[in-house]
């Protein structure tokens, strides 16, 4: 390049700089604008079920004791030190324990879930691990676990009477069932010890002896991941807002599972009309287009909150028995999530069972992520149906309700639909008929 050319490129250069930057006298007042991530307009994404019992004088305001207690209130310890004043903090505490029925080869899944849930929550809270087994846990699985947390661990192994054939149970069509099951791809329907852990969590956990000086539980599996931090102590929320069950998903179930599971609740009810509460809400489980049957919708139940007492009453227990006289866990697949979903609507108001959408969650393909939460959440919001037939998919033969499982327990304007939508037009061009909603969830409210 020659000197004459190299003077032009330097005067194109300053020309063009001249052309596009600020004059001098802007300099100083230029302002850069940085977008930070903003807090939820409401961060506790608080969705109550439209329920007449929640309009009572008396009744408690969840979102209300969310205000008032959270930012760690009721936290013991920081995580790295007690806090003070703690003595009171641990006098009012409820009796409660986070607890996981696992076996020693799932140490490695277990100790993520543990990890995920102490470091966003039981660190600062210390309530304590019980651990469920049905054969002795190892030396090894003992030490690793109580090295994840500096709260007491329990670890106990299920008595023998409930893992076990009951002597009611023909043994021949039991091992027929595992087969036909297996056959025609239920999911783990051909495991024995998968029916046994199914029974035992529907109606034997909250017999065991170590939970008898305990009022709450929080269940928690191996190989789940615990995605935000929270900020209150949700068992204090439980009890203070006479909450009796808290889930975090409700989704439809595989209905080859337990063909017989409504026809015999349905006769339990008539045998016993006196044990259904007065403000059970039955509605949202039942299909008006299929003969009024279970729609197969669940709380799924690997995410659980509840109250012990709850379970142990009478009206749990004889339903229960009842279920558990007619083979339905051995002959069938009955899963402990159906069971619980139906108990719960029987036998409890909708406002005492809580939706936890705060809370961010993820069991094998099913995963809930609350909106307006990057502040504290390390996941990608999903929207209300996110999960609704992961379990059965879309080209299963299996008949599904028309709204998804978790807007027809909320009612109301969660199942409002788009003006001039409707479902078969969607699923003429290709759609799955459930996004017509007005709302999706991820609205700020």
């Amino acid at each position: 390049m020659t000197k004459r050319q190299a003077a032009m490129v330097v005067c194109l250069a300053l020309a063009l700089f001249v052309w596009v930057a600020p004059p001098p006298s802007a300099w100083r007042r230029r302002v850069v604008h940085i977008t930070l991530p903003q807090p939820a307009t409401s961060p506790y994404q608080v969705l109550q079920p439209l329920s007449p019992s929640i309009t009572h004088k008396n009744a408690p305001n969840p979102l209300r004791w969310l205000e008032k207690n959270s930012n760690n209130k009721y936290a013991v310890t920081t995580g790295l030190k007690l806090l003070s004043p703690i003595t009171s903090h641990l006098s009012q505490r409820p009796r409660a324990a986070l607890i996981s029925l696992v076996r020693n080869s799932e140490l490695p899944g277990l100790m993520q879930s543990m990890r995920q849930l102490e470091y966003h929550w039981n660190r600062k809270y210390q309530y304590p691990w019980i651990f469920f087994n049905d054969e002795p846990f190892s030396e090894e699985f003992k030490q690793a676990t109580q090295n994840l947390t500096s709260a007491k661990c329990h670890y106990e192994v299920v008595p023998n009477e409930h893992w076990s054939l009951p002597d009611w149970v023909d043994e021949g069509r039991f091992m027929n069932s595992l087969e036909y099951l297996g056959t025609i791809g239920v999911g783990k329907g051909w495991m024995i010890s998968y029916r046994h852990m199914c029974r035992w969590n529907s109606g034997f956990f909250y017999k065991h002896p170590r939970l008898k000086d305990f009022d709450w539980y929080w269940r928690v599996e191996p190989d789940v991941h615990f995605f935000c931090d929270i900020d209150y102590d949700v068992f204090r929320f439980m009890r203070d807002n006479n909450m009796k069950y808290g889930f975090n998903m409700n989704i439809l179930d595989d209905a080859r599972s337990f063909p017989s599971l409504w026809s015999r609740t349905r006769s339990f009810i008539n045998a016993h009309p006196e044990l259904v509460h007065p403000e059970a809400d039955l509605d949202w489980l039942l299909d008006p287009h299929n003969s009024g049957d279970y729609n197969n919708c669940q709380f799924f139940s690997n995410f659980e909150v509840g109250n012990l007492n709850y379970f142990r009453g009478e009206a749990n227990e004889k339903y229960f028995d009842w279920l558990d006289r007619g083979g339905g866990f051995f002959y069938e697949r009955f899963g402990d999530a159906p069971i619980h979903t139906l108990s719960v609507a029987m036998f409890v108001p909708k406002s005492e069972i809580w939706f936890f959408r705060d809370i961010g969650y993820q069991h094998d393909i099913n995963r809930h992520c609350p909106p307006h939460s990057a502040h504290r959440c390390s996941c990608e919001p999903t929207i209300m149906d996110e999960n609704f037939y992961k379990l059965v998919p879309l080209e299963s033969p299996q008949k599904k309700p028309d709204d998804t499982c978790i807007r027809q327990f909320l009612g109301g304007h969660w199942l409002n639909k788009k003006e001039g939508w409707n479902m078969e037009g969607e699923k003429l061009f290709g759609g799955d008929g459930y996004h017509g909603y007005q709302l999706t969830g991820l609205e700020e409210l």
